[in-house]
């Protein structure tokens, strides 16, 4: 009779050989170091074959996964090819959603497993102990029945004797240290609450540091057997294949050509559009900062950061006068055709008598020139101007010296 059952012997091969790394087409091999979550779970929707991950990037830290087609028999395109970031955050966030019912569950079982531990160790001491006891009365017996003129064999049982005397005295120093201190205190209600709201957002114990990818890699394959793919215009149409039978349909959002997690965001991108027909570079930095608005890597504007996104995005450079060219008017040039203060012209803008637009908090007030001819706002300003309300009868005109 063999060592292991014939069913267990078909599980270990069944074992290898998803285990084995480039040795099948359908394998879906070991979970090795990378930042990736799905390598060897994605299987082409066209072709049938598994897809390879590839690093690229600064340090190696951008995913793309890959299915290479017929490349390697008759050097054919691959067949589909995306982005890993935006697919592997839809994909655990979808195995976060089946596990959710499961976290208070294991919650609760934490805590019981925390008091189990503790009362475990505390038998272990005491089968330890007994253990010594037993030994050192052992080792007393037979330091009591050699001749005491045979100094050599009775010394040696003196030690061996002392070394047991020791043992069993460490064991009961710990056991009373465990009793005493209690090394493994119960769960306070502070933790076990902790413990229950993590139960209740899985999301936040799994993008803990503590976590590493590894682990991720491995609770993704518990319950996934693979993840059919294919490129459908911009999207990527994803069948979820989980352990059991049941099966996900779910689409994704591809990124398009040269957009990367780095890319500005679109609305950034429009607004910097919108201010460089109105700003130079260094005062659309300015203006951006003060939003609130990051670059892609998530850092302050500068002049030169400006001047690149403008250049990625053919967005042509500020050129001085183009603003009165259009005959748009800044608050301070209002200011001075209406002869009113700036403060004067902002309340009026306030007020909604005199028509102005703003891009950004932050940006400046854009007023068309058209505008100021009205002659609702011409009153409003005389009238400002001098301090005296003005009259709701347009007949009424004021008078002008």
């Amino acid at each position: 009779e063999g060592y292991i059952s014939w069913a267990e012997f078909e599980r270990n091969q069944h074992l290898i050989a998803e285990n084995a790394n480039g040795k099948s087409y359908m394998g879906r091999g070991s979970i090795r170091r990378g930042e990736a979550l799905l390598p060897g779970l994605f299987r082409c929707g066209r072709c049938g074959r598994r897809l390879h991950i590839q690093y690229s990037g600064k340090g190696g830290n951008t995913q793309r996964y890959v299915c290479r087609g017929t490349f390697g028999d008759m050097a054919a395109a691959n067949c589909i090819g995306f982005g890993g970031m935006r697919v592997d955050r839809a994909v655990a966030q979808e195995v976060l959603e089946r596990l959710q019912p499961l976290g208070i569950e294991a919650a609760l079982q934490a805590m019981e497993a925390h008091t189990q531990r503790h009362s475990d160790k505390r038998q272990q001491l005491e089968n330890s102990i007994k253990q010594a006891q037993y030994e050192a009365a052992r080792a007393r017996r037979q330091y009591d029945a050699v001749d005491p003129d045979n100094r050599l064999v009775a010394g040696e049982l003196e030690r061996r004797w002392n070394e047991k005397l020791i043992q069993l005295r460490d064991l009961e120093i710990e056991l009373e240290t465990l009793s005493t201190d209690r090394d493994m205190p119960a769960l306070s209600a502070d933790d076990r609450a902790r413990l229950m709201k993590l139960g209740r957002d899985l999301g936040q114990a799994w993008d803990s540091p503590s976590v590493s990818t590894e682990t991720r890699k491995k609770i993704i394959r518990l319950l996934i057997t693979e993840i059919v793919v294919d490129i459908v215009d911009d999207t990527l149409a994803i069948i979820i294949h989980w352990q059991g039978g049941d099966h996900t349909r779910m689409t994704v959002k591809k990124n398009k050509i040269g957009q990367t997690r780095w890319a500005v965001k679109a609305d950034v991108v429009d607004l910097v559009r919108a201010l460089a027909r109105q700003l130079p570079d260094l005062s659309i930095a300015a203006i951006l900062n003060r939003s609130g608005k990051r670059t892609g890597h998530g850092a302050s504007w500068t002049r030169s950061h400006v001047c690149s996104l403008r250049n990625t995005y053919g967005i042509p450079v500020y050129r001085e006068g183009e603003r009165a060219e259009r005959g748009e008017r800044t608050l301070d040039e209002t200011a001075d055709i209406l002869k009113v203060s700036r403060a004067t012209a902002y309340r009026m803008v306030s007020s909604g008598v005199l028509p102005a637009r703003q891009l950004c908090a932050g940006a400046p007030w854009i007023i068309q020139l058209s505008d100021l001819q009205d002659d609702t706002v011409r009153r409003e300003a005389d009238a400002r101007r001098s301090r005296r309300p003005i009259s709701q009868d347009p007949v009424q005109n004021p008078l002008l010296f």
